[in-house]
């Protein structure tokens, strides 16, 4: 069921005079991986010195024809495929004109009314419990702009054209969100199918993923209101600020009396607004015609065939993989396949181990201390053979739990091996009852008033287990300490 099929009470917006629908599509810029441009040998590498990255075609010296790059077709056509598109054998560049102060021969290459991919879906889970298929209509190559600078003069504009030229994909979706939660988990979903690819790395900060969000919104069941489009959002989270904003001004308007005026406005996180930019501009006004320097594109199937058998399992088929497999629950195997690399971690942690402890110890414990350092699984202090000998300790009860903790923060700090540290620190839990007994008798013996406290409230069991386990240093076994404390005291 795609979103446009129902909208649950849920997602509907609540205005002054009835509920509101929000209706929102997106055009996704994504910056193609290759060390050239689209159209030049020039270098696509982020940074550099202003115009460093420039060739005599970006900077259109007269007479530079356009060469097409043909690992950006490459990356393309498996993005397509990646996304269960159709991919079209032929295509054409089409000049897109327009004012560009950024890019010199004052018009863009980019794809029209023949695109090298045609219509595909991205299937989304917007929460544990909500699905839902976001269609795509479609996508195309296209050269990127440079970039205007104005810091840098109080009187004069430069330009640095080190982006120009530099090969785009433009994924356009169709209007099937309904709500922000949509539109984000969309976005990081497509993000996640471009990484696992390597046709792109994802990396919003750097400007290499950008999205124009279209807004409209409608009374429910009513037709497509206008749409506003709110141009170059960078952030996943600005993404579903700008909507939630966007949304309640239409809203606003229309419910004054007003009507929409079909417009590009840019979205100001500070101020949480969105305002005007121009008048959005219809396709005739681009005056598209096919591009004279560059003959269509064309390939056969089998060179489309060939990039699909060098295609990585994709993010849903391991996710089903993990689920099967591994006896994962959707929601584990769903945080496990967001990133390729932390797929792959618990793949090499899990191997031949209880692959749902495995789980539970890489969501929990890892990612959540390298949310907290700001690492990324790559660079994680403990690396996955050693996380996988932490948990045989446990399985084999050589540790506890908190004893496993303990260790875990060792070998981030420290390094070292799990199980020498274990042996070399005395780390090893206690499961000899003949010494917990003793524990717990102290315990007992010190404590009275708690003894007939817990005969009358047996919730109390939880206060001798914590001084049990205080006076072992941790080490005591916690199923034994529970069924020796429940006799001991009749419970």
């Amino acid at each position: 069921m795609t979103a446009a099929a129902s909208t649950t009470s849920s997602k509907l917006i609540r205005g002054a005079t009835g509920d509101w629908e929000v209706v929102i599509g997106m055009e996704i810029h994504a910056q193609v991986t290759s060390r050239a441009k689209l159209f030049s040998g020039a270098s696509a590498e982020y940074g550099g010195e202003p115009n460093d990255h420039v060739s005599l075609v970006d900077a259109a010296m007269p007479g530079m024809l356009p060469v097409i790059n043909e690992e950006c077709v490459a990356q393309a056509v498996r993005t397509g495929l990646g996304l269960k598109a159709k991919i079209n054998l032929r295509s054409v560049f089409d000049r897109k004109n327009y004012f560009y102060p950024d890019l010199p021969q004052g018009y863009q290459i980019s794809q029209y009314k023949n695109p090298v991919v045609g219509e595909g879906e991205v299937v989304v889970d917007v929460s544990p419990s909500e699905r839902i298929t976001v269609g795509v209509e479609r996508l195309h190559l296209e050269q990127d702009a440079g970039k205007s600078l104005h810091e840098l003069s109080a009187s004069e504009s430069h330009v640095d054209l080190n982006r120009a030229g530099v090969a785009l994909m433009e994924i356009v979706s169709k209007p099937d969100m309904r709500s922000a939660e949509e539109a984000r988990a969309y976005v990081s979903k497509l993000r996640t199918i471009l990484r696992y690819i390597g046709s792109c790395d994802g990396n919003m900060e750097e400007g290499s993923l950008r999205a124009d969000v279209n807004v409209s919104v409608r009374r429910p069941g009513e037709p497509l209101g206008t749409r506003c489009e709110i141009k170059n959002v960078n952030s996943i989270r600005f993404i579903g600020q700008a909507i939630d904003v966007e949304a309640r001004r239409q809203i606003g308007v229309l419910e004054d009396g007003g009507s929409i005026r079909q417009e590009t406005r840019l979205f100001d996180p500070g101020k949480g607004e969105t305002r005007a930019m121009r008048s959005k501009e219809e396709a005739h006004d681009y005056r598209y015609f096919p591009d004279p320097d560059l003959l269509p594109l064309e390939f056969d199937q089998a060179y489309v065939d060939a990039l699909a058998e060098g295609l990585p399992e994709l993010p849903d088929a391991k996710r089903a993989r993990f689920i099967s497999d591994y006896g994962l629950t959707p929601y584990d195997a769903g945080v496990l396949v967001m990133e390729r690399a932390s797929a792959d971690f618990f793949e090499a942690a899990a191997k031949g181990r209880d692959a749902k402890l495995v789980a539970n110890w890489v969501i929990n414990e890892l990612f959540g201390r390298l949310n907290k350092e700001g690492l990324d699984v790559q660079q994680s202090p403990v690396s996955a053979p050693a996380l996988g000998k932490i948990v045989d300790l446990i399985s084999n009860e050589t540790i506890s739990g908190k004893i496993a903790k303990d260790l875990f923060e060792i070998v981030w700090t420290e390094g070292g091996d799990p199980e020498a540290i274990v042996e070399a620190r005395g780390l090893r839990q206690v499961t000899d009852t003949g010494a917990i007994e003793a524990a717990i008798d102290a315990v007992i013996a010190a404590h009275p008033d708690k003894v007939a406290q817990a005969l009358a409230k047996p919730t109390m069991l939880g206060w001798f287990v914590g001084q049990v386990m205080k006076a072992t240093g941790g080490k005591a076994n916690p199923q034994s300490v529970n069924e020796l404390l429940k006799a001991k005291l009749g419970l």
